[in-house]
């Protein structure tokens, strides 16, 4: 259902069953999949392509104009997969031709209220994004990742996939997989072993993760000496090898 009251630019495409509240602007260059509600008073703009099963609550803002100065107004995208949660506030901007003109954003995620997405970001699926959580520009944030409310994460930083960061923790190193985090600067405070529990590790899966984390972070052992004693185990075992490229690809330096 189309609210009379609804703004939609004719170049705007809207799949089947689509919700549009009143007093919402669908913009030119948007593309929203089926079965998506769009609340009142949101502001979405392209180019911009929304899957499925997206719902974006009041007051939203949805691809608008990136907050970089360098910013000069080129055609850059936001793209969103499906079954997607924007609460009340959000903003999620696009990209800059100053990395690769577009910010991603996975599926089955949760952005509480206010939650901020900056340009270039690239966001994995199945997160919760908790109210006020900020991510500045070019982040990389991987699956089932957890922020609580009002953290944030500087330029650049990656986030490995089921990290968790502590309510008002500000992340400026990147955090490796399954890594638990908080404070101001974001240090770590073990490894997320019940998140991995309840998302059906193999308990020796974890118990092997938790070698690898001790390895970085109890033993002392700087990133290419723990690479090199977890480099055995990392052949046979996915996750610990997911731990392992991570730390020894970072750019901006883990957190410790």
């Amino acid at each position: 259902m189309i609210h009379p009251q609804a703004i939609i630019e004719p170049s705007a495409k809207l799949g089947n069953n689509v919700t549009v509240g009143p007093w919402t602007y669908i913009g030119e260059n948007v593309v929203i999949g089926d079965d998506c509600v769009i609340h009142s008073h949101a502001v979405i703009k392209g180019p911009t392509t929304i899957g499925s099963g997206n719902v974006i609550f009041q007051y939203a803002s949805v691809g608008e104009d990136c907050q970089d100065k360098k910013y000069a107004g080129e055609p850059t995208r936001l793209e969103i997969g499906d079954n997607n949660i924007f609460r009340e506030g959000c903003t999620i901007h696009r990209g800059t031709i100053q990395d690769e003109s577009v910010t991603i954003i996975g599926s089955d995620n949760l952005f509480m209220a206010g939650a901020h997405v900056a340009h270039d970001c690239v966001i994995g699926s199945n997160g919760i994004f908790a109210n006020n959580v900020s991510l500045a520009g070019h982040c990389h944030v991987g699956d089932w990742v957890i922020m609580g409310g009002m953290s944030g994460a500087h330029q650049f930083c990656h986030i490995g996939s089921h990290a968790f960061v502590g309510g008002g923790g500000i992340v400026l190193k990147d955090i490796p997989p399954y890594v638990m985090v908080a404070g101001h600067p974001a240090k770590p405070f073990g490894l997320n072993s019940e998140g991995l529990r309840r998302r059906g590790f193999d308990k020796d899966v974890i118990a092997q993760v938790k070698r690898a984390y001790r390895e970085v972070y109890r033993k002392g052992l700087k990133v290419d000496e723990a690479a090199e004693v977890l480099a055995p185990v990392a052949e046979t075992n996915s996750e610990v090898k997911a731990f392992v490229d991570f730390i020894v690809n970072s750019s901006r330096g883990i957190v410790r």
